[in-house]
């Protein structure tokens, strides 16, 4: 057994190539041995989101608190809030983040293969992003 007290990791910016916006992120765990799953509480400050990104053997979000969007290439954006659970299949191009009016924390589970966890792309334009802001 191996506890991680909190505060054991320290909180980290979301790196500007990857986030439009505030962003702070808390990890949790990493894959470690045989185990490939890592997490990260990820908090966006309103308007905040990531930029495209697909993940090779897929992510879960689990939306802790506040409100938040997401969307797949394609598809809609979707509204989510506390207590939605989000799934991108592996290799669906996809982002997340806070609605323009409100914060949004979710936690973010992905596994690696072969080392790695996401394959980051365009970040998300204020167009793309903008048309939520009307909802």
């Amino acid at each position: 057994m191996d506890i991680t007290e909190a505060g054991t990791n320290p909180s980290v910016e979301g790196p500007e190539e990857y986030f439009t916006g505030d962003t702070r992120i808390d990890p949790l765990f990493d894959a470690q041995g045989e185990a490939r799953a890592a997490a990260a509480s990820v908090t966006f400050e309103p308007g905040a989101r990531t930029a495209w990104h697909t993940h090779p053997l897929g992510q879960r979000l689990i939306v802790t608190s506040g409100c938040g969007l997401v969307q797949r290439e394609g598809g809609e954006i979707k509204q989510i809030r506390a207590g939605d659970v989000v799934w991108f299949p592996p290799g669906e191009k996809h982002w997340h983040g806070a609605t323009p009016e409100n914060a949004m924390t979710h936690i973010a589970i992905q596994e690696e293969q072969d080392g790695e966890a996401v394959s980051w792309l365009e970040h998300v334009s204020d167009e793309e992003y903008g048309p939520a802001s009307e909802r």
